[in-house]
């Protein structure tokens, strides 16, 4: 870890991290603080959040405020970038999540690297530290035991305290790390961006349907390319 990162590390006696939440149907959103139906994340309309039809990769640019948004990349250890993984390879997740967090610290907006560690054990297994140089000075490294970012973490009294209301979501496993974090900050109230090229899973139709089904569902999923601040 880059030394001016700030790392924020939840007790040991958190739960075991297999314990896993049975899925639900979405639940209406409490009111956005930024307005009746429009989001701060440019282009993005509530009033079509739960629709079934909806494009996997959206087109439009996602113009963000630095101020009011924050990179969150999940597991970007070397141990799970190692996996065999689809369908992007976890060095071209690696690759794109550099860039998205370079361009996010250029614009003054927070970037938030969050690792698991297993509950329980001593020791833990050997490449469980974020993969080298990710995370630079000012980044905040999270520690999780559980499949999600949120619990027992401080993680969003931390965002709350910077004004953060957008997060930019990567990481690996989609349907795992990445969507468990997603729906604790979706239930948060925070709007949701999900960068389909930043991540990947242990196969292709697990991907493909947090990808195509879930994440629209939550708020909105673009190419990296699409990222931009305004």
């Amino acid at each position: 870890m880059a030394p001016g990162a700030t790392e924020f590390t939840p007790p040991a006696s958190g739960p075991p991290a297999a314990v896993r939440d049975a899925p639900a149907p979405p639940e209406p959103r409490a009111p956005c603080p930024h307005g009746q139906n429009r989001s701060p994340v440019s282009g993005l309309d509530h009033r079509g959040r739960y629709g079934a039809a909806m494009t996997a990769i959206e087109g439009e640019p996602a113009i963000l405020d630095p101020a009011h948004t924050a990179l969150v990349l999940v597991d970007l250890m070397d141990r799970i970038t190692a996996l065999p993984l689809v369908p992007h390879s976890g060095d071209q997740v690696v690759d794109v999540s550099r860039e998205l967090a370079g361009r996010f610290r250029a614009a003054g907006a927070a970037v938030v690297l969050v690792r698991v560690e297993r509950p329980g054990v001593a020791v833990q297994p050997p490449g469980s530290d974020l993969v080298a140089g990710l995370a630079q000075d000012g980044d905040l490294v999270v520690v999780k035991r559980t499949i999600g970012g949120f619990h027992r973490t401080g993680l969003h009294e931390t965002l709350a305290e910077r004004g953060v209301t957008t997060l930019v979501f990567g990481g690996i496993a989609t349907n795992l790390g990445v969507e468990s974090t997603a729906r604790a900050a979706g239930d948060h109230g925070y709007e949701l961006l999900f960068v389909e090229d930043a991540m990947t899973a242990l196969t292709e139709d697990e991907h493909r349907a947090a990808v195509a089904l879930n994440f629209p569902r939550l708020g909105r999923v673009v190419a990296a390319s699409a990222v931009g601040f305004g």
